[in-house]
């Protein structure tokens, strides 16, 4: 129990310094709320899978990274639609995806600047 409180601690932080980013940086507002379980190096899978070259992708595809049967079943492309609803909610996308306790971001403008950043890397 002594190490499972610090680890809730550490999942639930991003997301509330997230909720207090200034608007404007993308790159600040992935790092803020993705980055823990995340990374945007081809290959380097975390608690997430990699994040490169996700724009344009079929869910649950990339090489190297377990995913739920959820996601490899879902059929969903991640193009800008698909990123904002997940991101919103991912359990109302893609029941079963994984990505708990991350419950979604309510801010459209924080949701836009982490979908830019995410484009920007993956060169679309």
């Amino acid at each position: 129990m002594r190490l499972l409180l610090p680890l809730l601690a550490l999942v639930a932080v991003p997301t509330a310094v997230f909720a207090e980013a200034e608007g404007g940086d993308p790159q600040l507002a992935f790092n803020n709320a993705c980055r823990t379980c995340h990374s945007m190096r081809e290959g380097d899978h975390r608690l997430g899978p990699s994040l490169h070259g996700v724009v344009g992708r079929k869910a649950g595809s990339v090489e190297g990274y377990k995913f739920t049967s959820a996601m490899q079943s879902s059929g969903i492309v991640w193009n800008e639609d698909n990123l904002d609803k997940f991101i919103a909610d991912p359990e109302s996308v893609v029941h079963g995806n994984g990505m708990k306790p991350f419950g979604g971001i309510d801010s459209a403008e924080q949701r836009g600047e982490i979908i830019a950043y995410l484009k920007s890397i993956s060169g679309k």
